[in-house]
């Protein structure tokens, strides 16, 4: 393991359309390739010692594309559930999702439970898809089952704290401590808000069907450059 490897990496892969349409061809191509990439960058990073990788595969506001570009994106899902990750699961990487199951259809919910019940003992890293998810969403979910516990009995208004919120996330995961976007946009877009919230953020013109290891390499190296001083005072 490098030295100074962030311990929990997000990536909002953005671009895959884009990058389809400036070579004439159609948005769900950019799609095809962007699962690709994901497969290999996936690897790579967990190679590198990053121990929790989550990316943003599938948001609630993608609902709004077109059914056809929808129904490819299911269809992938589906492809890749059951193929694609087979090697992280030898390499004893557990897989989970984030995200809200409604909508949803019955075929792509059995498919993550499949893959998420076959990798619930790995240990060496955990590989977060992001997947009909919102961020909002996600602190909405946390609050109501907090409050539901509450008025259960279950726990006292006066435990709940950042840590105990936390565990009533989608998933339990660590801080994320570096942030990647790809194909020159700046906005975090509703993208695990809880869990950036002392995250270094990298943004990279690249399209992330041309994102590969020397890119994410670039970001490795500008992360462990930043000073992170988590509110205290910068050194002289």
């Amino acid at each position: 393991m490098e030295v100074n490897v962030p311990k929990h990496v997000a990536i909002i892969m953005d671009g895959n359309g884009r990058w389809a349409e400036r070579r004439g061809l159609k948005r769900t191509y950019g799609h095809k390739k962007g699962a690709e990439v994901l497969k290999k960058i996936a690897k790579y990073a967990f190679d590198k010692g990053i121990k929790v990788l989550s990316v943003y595969a599938f948001s609630t506001e993608n609902w709004n594309r077109s059914e056809e570009e929808v129904n490819f994106l299911m269809d992938l899902f589906l492809k890749h559930f059951n193929k694609s990750f087979e090697e992280l699961k030898k390499n004893d990487i557990k897989i989970i999702f984030s995200g809200l199951k409604e909508k949803l259809n019955k075929d792509v919910i059995n498919a993550m439970d499949k893959v998420t019940n076959e990798t619930k003992n790995n240990k060496s890293g955990i590989f977060n898809i992001c997947l009909n998810y919102g961020g909002k969403d996600e602190i909405v979910y946390a609050t109501k089952n907090i409050c539901n516990d509450v008025l259960n009995k279950k726990i006292d208004i006066n435990d709940i704290n950042k840590n105990l919120f936390n565990k009533y996330l989608f998933n339990e995961l660590p801080d994320i401590d570096l942030l990647i976007r790809t194909s020159n946009e700046y906005r975090i877009s509703n993208f695990m808000l809880w869990q950036i919230a002392y995250s270094e953020m990298y943004f990279t013109e690249v399209l992330w069907p041309d994102f590969n290891k020397i890119e994410l390499d670039k970001a490795l190296k500008e992360y462990k450059n930043r000073d992170r001083r988590f509110g205290k005072i910068k050194s002289k």
